[in-house]
């Protein structure tokens, strides 16, 4: 097994590809922390795990608050004894708002979940790889992080931050045996957006146009196939970098 007695955070893991991905790190052998804002959804995937013979906790994590962070990291250790590995998946979309008319509440919701979030756990997990000298995180971004016509301003935005987060922290702890990757994801079934709460029509008219040269649409599956592989020593020679997983969209 992949990630025989490692110990995993995946955050977002109620739904989707953060529940995918708890489900089959769990299957290779990791202990997971299945943290989301939705405690129903994480202890439905917790007992998913554990009906299958692994080892997982479930927590509710408002990843937009400091302490939820605090205190996520630290029950992990507290109940595992350490951390291995931190996917930062948990995130949410925008409604589709060009830059003249988004508001600064929803540039800031957006940000702190989409971004800051990834900033504070990953500051938090920090010290216990560092003691060790080995860690490995793996940030969910989007194509919208590397392409203009994916999203609105504020998703577009904070997902470029994250890439370039992901970038400058892999090389910052390259020498420290820690790793920081990304995956891109394109189009994939989940249910972000329910996130979306009154598109905004001249921004989807836009962006319908990226939207139109979409060759298909992912399961979450093969999204957490990928993380498998940045999570484990298959990738032991990958770090500050990004994974586009889009069929070919951004080839476009």
């Amino acid at each position: 097994m992949k990630l025989q007695n490692q110990v995993a955070i995946v955050t977002g893991a109620a739904s989707g590809m953060g529940k995918q991905i708890a489900l089959l790190f769990a299957k290779e052998g990791a202990k997971v922390a299945v943290s989301d804002l939705n405690l129903d959804g994480a202890n439905a995937t917790v007992e998913e795990i554990t009906s299958q013979d692994g080892t997982a906790f479930a927590i509710k994590t408002n990843v937009a608050v400091e302490e939820d962070i605090q205190n996520l990291v630290d029950t992990t250790v507290k109940t595992y004894g350490t951390v291995d590995v931190l996917v930062n998946n948990a995130g949410i979309m925008d409604n589709m708002e060009p830059a003249g008319d988004v508001t600064d509440e929803q540039w800031d919701r957006i940000f702190a979940v989409n971004t800051t979030s990834v900033m504070r756990t990953t500051r938090k997990v920090l010290p216990v790889f560092l003691e060790k000298q080995k860690g490995v995180i793996v940030n969910v971004a989007s194509v919208g992080g590397l392409q203009g016509a994916r999203a609105g301003v504020a998703y577009t935005a904070s997902k470029h931050a994250v890439i370039g987060f992901t970038k400058n922290t892999g090389f910052m702890y390259a020498m420290q045996g820690i790793r920081c990757n990304a995956i891109a994801p394109g189009g994939v079934e989940t249910n972000i957006g329910a996130s979306m709460t009154g598109i905004n029509q001249f921004g989807a008219s836009r962006q319908q146009l990226g939207m139109a040269i979409n060759p298909r649409t992912g399961k979450a599956e093969e999204i957490a196939k990928i993380a498998l592989f940045l999570a484990s020593d298959d990738s032991s020679f990958v770090n500050g970098t990004v994974v586009s997983a889009d069929a070919g969209w951004t080839a476009y």
